[in-house]
């Protein structure tokens, strides 16, 4: 008998049970399990699977639950799994949803179905959604919540407590401030919860507003992601260029981009595209990493060209070929973990100015120091095991060569690339694989040329 779903906590033994489920048919059991996760977690156990169980198990989650796990599922899988749904149904999905999440289901509808779906929302939804869509998909207007609560300036602290009792809406568990707006529905800053309770009832609302960090319905939304988390904001109250408050920018929202930029960060690191999702077909996989993997073989073919400016050194002492590995191995490895730092420095905006110089600085001591290091210790292996004081001398100093150089360029690759506007994480690793190669190669082969020949 399988485990009951109210028994699982763990997400892990959450996809065991569920693919126990599907294999052995027990359809209801899974209608059942589903009907006690949150939309997160049924967003996440899809994606687990390839597309035919996927498609199988959205079949069986409640239609209730259809719209929010939409919202939360990655926008290419939400596509395949809207693709043979009917209008009105996704009318019915998006009934309990926000605007921000009705929005964000139409971006992967057909145009027909987006029409259909928003003429079928009450006139402010619809407003709100329309509103979302105007915007581009990288600027805070597309990712605001639309539904602000907002006081006048004009109301007095009583008025506002009134309201605060009777409306629900009107504030959050976890709100400390109300926004101002006034009759025009300019922005005019935020009023505290405690000034509403510790001064006299009859004052104003206007006599206790305070400033407001606000962000342009048009800022670019990484821009404003790494202002609200640098002033460590619950929210930020978004308006447009003539000061009107349109929305506002939440913290869950930051989340989410910051997730969506670690993600992309990390494919791009390694050669894949960001529209490749873990269980992507096959083919499709293979394309969108077949280029890098082009690219990679250019700079392979370079490599061994300088290999070849060699052929007589290596092919008069052995040893030489058997080492050259591990010299290029040193540079790869300590470049990586440079170019990996810097790359997260970009991320959060905190590389720029005079600190770069700083960066070069300890990049190179730190490449020194560690191939000072490695460098007696493989010149001791190399000694012993070839019996050659020469070829000890040649790979240490080749190491130390290539893990500074290694360094440096793990620096120098990401920002000389962030000037050109080429995203670093994309190309930055194929540059110095190239690097490391190359120079690891030339040096090591170059003084052995120099000393074991001559």
């Amino acid at each position: 008998m399988a485990e009951k779903a109210t028994d699982v906590i763990d997400s892990g033994a959450k996809l065991l049970l569920v693919q126990e489920l599907l294999k052995t048919e027990q359809h209801q059991e899974l209608i059942d399990f589903f009907s006690d996760q949150s939309e997160y977690e049924i967003a996440s156990l899809l994606e687990s699977f390839p597309k035919p169980e996927r498609l199988e198990l959205w079949a069986l989650v409640p239609l209730e639950l259809k719209g929010e796990v939409l919202a939360e599922v990655d926008a290419d899988i939400r596509s395949a799994l809207m693709a043979d749904i009917p209008a009105d149904e996704i009318g019915v999905m998006a009934e309990d949803l926000d605007a921000q999440d009705i929005a964000e289901i139409l971006d992967n509808a057909t145009s027909e179905v987006r029409a259909a779906v928003i003429d079928g929302l009450d006139h402010a939804t619809r407003m709100q959604v329309s509103k979302l869509a105007s915007y581009d998909a990288d600027v805070v207007g597309s990712y605001m919540d639309p539904e602000v609560v907002f006081v006048d300036q004009s109301l007095t602290l009583e008025q506002v407590q009134l309201l605060m009792r009777s409306d629900e809406d009107l504030l959050d568990d976890q709100a400390q401030e109300l926004l101002v707006i006034d009759e025009t529905g300019q922005l005019l800053g935020l009023l505290s919860l405690v000034d509403i309770i510790k001064f006299d009832q009859s004052m104003l609302v206007s006599e206790h507003i305070d400033t407001a960090i606000k962000v342009l319905d048009t800022m670019p939304i990484r821009d404003a992601a790494a202002l609200i988390r640098a002033e460590d904001f619950r929210f930020a109250p978004v308006v447009t260029s003539e000061g009107t408050l349109v929305g506002q920018l939440n913290a869950e929202d930051i989340l989410s981009i910051v997730r969506d930029d670690a993600d992309s960060t990390l494919k791009h690191l390694s050669g894949v595209s960001d529209d490749e999702e873990l269980f992507a077909p096959i083919l499709r996989s293979a394309k969108s990493r077949s280029f890098w993997l082009g690219i990679n073989l250019l700079t392979a073919f370079l490599a061994a060209f300088v290999i070849g400016r060699f052929e007589l050194v290596l092919s008069q002492v052995v040893a030489l070929a058997v080492l050259m590995p591990v010299v290029a191995s040193m540079g790869g490895i300590a470049g990586s973990q440079t170019l990996t730092v810097v790359i997260r420095g970009l991320a959060m905006n905190q590389i720029g100015g005079s600190n770069r110089s700083w960066l070069f600085n300890k990049e190179l001591w730190v490449g020194a120091i560690n191939g000072a290091i490695w460098a007696i210790v493989v010149a001791i292996v190399s000694y012993l095991w070839f019996d050659s004081g020469a070829i000890a001398i040649v790979i240490g100093c080749a190491i130390v060569i290539n893990m500074t150089v290694a360094n440096v360029a793990g620096i120098a690759i990401p920002l000389t690339l962030k000037e050109m506007n080429i995203d670093p994480a994309l190309s930055a690793s194929v540059i110095l694989t190239t690097v490391t190669d190359v120079v690891g190669f030339l040096s090591f082969l170059g003084l052995a040329s120099l000393l074991i020949l001559n």
